[in-house]
């Protein structure tokens, strides 16, 4: 049986440490910057390589401010309130994607006011970005040992020590796999063609908002927060939900749009 017991610090240097968490998102950070940097150089790029570096910048604050203010809000606000500061330890896990989304949301359309674009046009360049970055980060929870699922006896199910001795499925990894891989592959391929504005962030939408809501059924949720209904539904149902409806709505806007264009 696998055992994952990782040290989650790289290496220290006196009382500086260098944390897996924090190097998956570097990882994470880096992946973005490059793919944009590509997406950048292609014919009718919505923007050009100097405005994606910013881009990735105020995305980085956007993502790390609102992923660990949505991780509070939505899943540990009366731990926060009894320990304020521990809101910092960012180190220790406890990040929220669909908090990170909103405050990745709040950029794209500063920015994009600012650019005078659209906030759609943001979003469709920005979407196949993401993926890969979602995928270091459930890597990060699997080094941290967090997040882990339910018991199961598959082959390849793990004993995770903060889980007790409990062989359980790596959910961390299936997400790593599913929202991080699969849905980079889905979204990037999709979008190497012209498609009618809204359209790429739909996709996105769908593709993690699905993914996310399967995963749900294996993966425990927080302890703090429990099942909310009939021992089934958690908190990532709840919120992946609406990120499926209005994926769909944006499909079907675009898809509209595009039959209007065509007239």
């Amino acid at each position: 049986m696998i055992i994952v017991d990782f040290d989650p610090v790289i290496v220290s240097f006196g009382v500086v440490q260098l944390h897996w968490y924090g190097m998956m998102y570097l990882c994470a950070f880096a992946t973005a910057y490059l793919l944009g940097m590509y997406r950048a150089k292609q014919p009718n790029s919505v923007l050009n390589q100097e405005q994606v570096s910013d881009l990735i910048f105020y995305a980085i604050l956007g993502a790390v401010i609102g992923g660990r203010l949505g991780y509070v809000l939505f899943y540990n606000l009366s731990s926060y309130m009894d320990s304020p500061l521990s809101i910092f330890k960012v180190w220790e896990g406890g990040m929220s994607f669909h908090g990170g989304l909103l405050g990745v949301c709040a950029v794209f359309w500063f920015y994009g006011r600012y650019l005078k674009k659209g906030f759609f046009a943001m979003a469709d360049f920005a979407a196949p970005l993401v993926p890969l970055g979602l995928g270091f980060g459930r890597l990060g929870n699997f080094i941290n040992g967090e997040l882990w699922g339910s018991p199961s006896d598959l082959p390849w199910a793990m004993i995770f020590p903060s889980g007790g001795q409990i062989a359980r499925h790596p959910s961390q990894l299936y997400e790593a796999l599913l929202e991080g891989v699969l849905l980079f592959v889905i979204v990037w391929l999709y979008s190497r063609k012209p498609r009618a504005t809204m359209s790429v962030s739909g996709v996105f939408l769908v593709g993690y908002g699905i993914f996310r809501f399967m995963i749900e059924f294996v993966r425990l949720p927080d302890k703090q927060l429990g099942y909310l209904w009939d021992n089934w539904l958690t908190m990532g149902h709840l919120l992946s939900l609406p990120m499926i409806l209005f994926g769909v709505f944006l499909l079907l806007l675009a898809k509209r749009q595009a039959i209007k264009d065509h007239k």
